[in-house]
């Protein structure tokens, strides 16, 4: 059974200046829930992430679809969305900037128990929550889809509070194999406490029905994959109401 839910657009500000809108989504409930930012793919915060906020909303959590390029900006083109993506690359910090102010605001909202809180993050987003993860943040819980893994800033010892739920398609070219288990050399030395699904069969943006439109518009190697899509989100709700609950 879902629930009803409301929703909003929330105005914020991060510390390296940046002006940035969310999209806030819970349900019309008297008590505050576990909270969750969700983390778009490179287009920006678009329907596709405000529609999973409102899906986590209806489940019983407050999410806020975070906005990591500034003014909501969005994209269909990939070029246009490599060089916003990018940008946010050319400042070490950026990106976690960014993402602690959505967290930080995403804790503030009156729906929301500040001490229940988690990321969930597609392609480019699953970066923006990995990072935001190794930096510390306060997260019960991490989930990624067909994430970028490599980062400039890798885990250390004690500090990944979250556990982690990285799914990944077998046929992903964009983030290979070997990136994956990069990925699992970096948890296990840092003692995290992670689990990889890789999901046979599936493209990067197997999460994703607008996948195809996208690869044949830009000639980028994406795909849906609606069992690996299923398979990938029951993983993250079994993590979400095992650790928020």
């Amino acid at each position: 059974m879902t629930m009803s839910i409301q929703t909003r657009e929330i105005h914020y500000t991060a510390a390296d200046g940046s002006t940035l809108i969310g999209y806030f989504a819970a349900p019309t409930q008297q008590t505050a829930t576990a909270g969750i930012i969700v983390a778009p793919e490179w287009w920006g915060r678009n329907e596709y992430t405000e529609q999973r906020a409102r899906e986590l909303a209806e489940q019983g959590y407050a999410a806020l679809a975070i906005d990591m390029y500034g003014d909501k900006k969005v994209t269909t083109d990939a070029k246009q969305a490599y060089e916003w993506m990018m940008q946010t690359f050319e400042q070490a910090d950026t990106v976690v900037l960014r993402a602690t102010a959505a967290l930080e605001t995403l804790a503030q909202q009156d729906e929301v128990d500040a001490t229940r809180l988690a990321a969930i993050g597609f392609c480019y987003g699953g970066k923006v929550v990995l990072d935001l993860a190794r930096s510390g943040a306060e997260l019960k819980s991490v989930a990624t889809f067909h994430a970028v893994l490599a980062t400039q800033t890798p885990a250390q010892p004690g500090q990944v509070k979250a556990e982690i739920l990285v799914s990944h398609g077998e046929l992903d070219s964009m983030v290979s194999l070997e990136e994956v288990e990069n990925f699992k050399t970096e948890m296990n030395a840092a003692a995290v406490n992670y689990q990889v699904l890789i999901l046979e069969n599936a493209k990067h943006g197997f999460s994703n029905p607008l996948a195809d439109e996208r690869a044949k518009a830009n000639q980028v190697d994406l795909g849906y994959d609606a069992a690996a899509e299923k398979t990938s989100l029951t993983a993250m709700y079994e993590l979400l109401d095992r650790t928020l609950k």
